[in-house]
């Protein structure tokens, strides 16, 4: 910026600015266009800025309030103002220099009061206060701050592979607490269908044996309509001979290869109806007892 170029004419490019010295000394600013220097009265064209949008990312460590080192990577977009254009040419010779050096003093004034976990959810309050610092100062010197991005926050290695663990195990935590309670919707569901099942079978029984006891109590009064002289006792010993002869058949008919040994003969369909008929009297007998 410091070099001077004599020259009768000279052009400046769009987006940009030319410094115009006389002598040495600042004259004007030359806006984008042709132009003509008066070289014999010291009229030169001393340098030329660019007034585009600028980026310098900028690499800060710094530790945070809770002792975890880390790496801060901010983006600034800056630019020279047109109109101070003769500041940003005179005053600061390493405009990217200043500028990381502010960052710098800004990250590890603001960052070391945050915990890791509040550095991560208010990373754009430290971008917010890095560029009004950075408005301040690099305002009185002809430049303007346009955007800050804080890119990225990188914790140390060992930080961030405990941290993935710490996640890790809160959702296994989790996994094993919604398993459980899974667990216990399917047992007490279970547990409901085989009570259902039980009270169902239970009815079923039920019904099955007064189906039974209805068909057998119909059996004794037809055939004692249609046989005359015969007497219940002797229709239920009929019955029970034939119900007898039935079962031996279903056994025989079962296609499992199970062998049951049981009394066979004439005599045991006898005592089968007296332990019955037994049975009979001596739960009527307890009913009148009772009464």
């Amino acid at each position: 910026m410091g070099s001077s170029f004599c020259f009768l004419c000279g052009c400046v490019d769009q987006a940009s600015v030319g410094v115009i010295e006389r002598w040495g000394r600042f004259e004007r600013l030359a806006q984008p266009g042709f132009h003509f220097f008066n070289c014999f009265v010291g009229q030169c064209l001393a340098g030329v800025l660019s007034t585009r949008i600028h980026s310098l990312d900028v690499r800060c460590e710094t530790k945070t309030k809770d002792n975890v080192f880390v790496h801060l990577v901010c983006s600034i977009q800056y630019r020279v103002v047109k109109e101070n254009a003769d500041d940003a040419f005179y005053e600061l010779a390493n405009p990217r220099e200043q500028i990381q050096v502010y960052v710098f003093d800004v990250v590890r004034a603001l960052v070391p009061r945050m915990t890791l976990d509040d550095l991560f959810e208010q990373k754009s309050e430290v971008a917010k206060a890095v560029l009004e610092e950075l408005e301040k100062v690099m305002g009185t010197y002809g430049y303007s701050i346009e955007h800050i991005l804080m890119v990225d926050i990188i914790p140390d290695d060992t930080v961030r592979k405990a941290m993935n663990e710490i996640n890790a195990a809160q959702r296994l935590q989790l996994a094993s607490v919604y398993k459980g309670e899974a667990e216990k919707v399917f047992l007490v569901k279970k547990a409901e269908a085989e009570a259902e099942a039980k009270y169902l079978g239970g009815v079923g029984v039920a019904r099955q044996r007064q189906a039974i006891t209805d068909g057998l109590r119909e059996n004794i009064l037809e055939f004692s309509h249609k046989v005359e002289g015969t007497s219940a006792k002797e229709v239920m010993d009929l019955i029970m001979i034939t119900q007898y002869f039935d079962t031996i058949k279903d056994l025989g008919n079962s296609s499992k290869n199970t062998t049951i040994f049981i009394p066979h003969g004439p005599g045991h369909v006898r005592d089968i109806s007296d332990q019955i008929r037994n049975g009979m009297m001596e739960a009527s007998s307890a009913q009148i007892d009772q009464q």
